[in-house]
């Protein structure tokens, strides 16, 4: 009986320290919502939307809001970073097949890590066309 005991409980704890992962498509908010992704402004992830930098100016605080597109569910996730530097963030951004592993919470993931796809190999004929 004590071992069912014990094991329950290390089952149960062990349960608890699983992270949740997601796959989608990083972007910025603003990206997600007018269905931009593959031709998603960069100007979206400092000051927030398109055309925004005429008002930006380099006083004023970065707005960024990266959210995770997953396809297969039609919805966006809003990335909290918690124990990810952002500037690490930056290899995955724009990018499809992105993972991002942590607690998710209703449509927040709280994410801990991530893993992001290598980066596409350079072609033949890209340069000479």
């Amino acid at each position: 009986m004590k071992k069912i005991f014990i094991f329950c409980i290390v089952f149960l704890f062990t349960s608890f320290l699983v992270a949740d992962e997601k796959k989608g498509f990083l972007t910025s908010k603003w990206c997600a919502q007018n269905g931009m992704f593959s031709d998603c402004r960069l100007e979206s992830f400092v000051c927030g939307g398109e055309d925004c930098f005429k008002d930006w100016n380099f006083q004023d605080g970065i707005k960024e809001e990266l959210v995770l597109f997953v396809h297969n569910e039609g919805k966006y996730y809003d990335v909290k970073l918690d124990g990810i530097q952002r500037y690490k963030l930056d290899s995955a951004i724009n990018r499809n097949e992105v993972s991002l592993i942590g607690r998710i919470d209703g449509d927040k993931i709280y994410a801990n890590d991530f893993k992001a796809p290598p980066p596409p190999k350079k072609s033949f004929f890209k340069g000479c066309l």
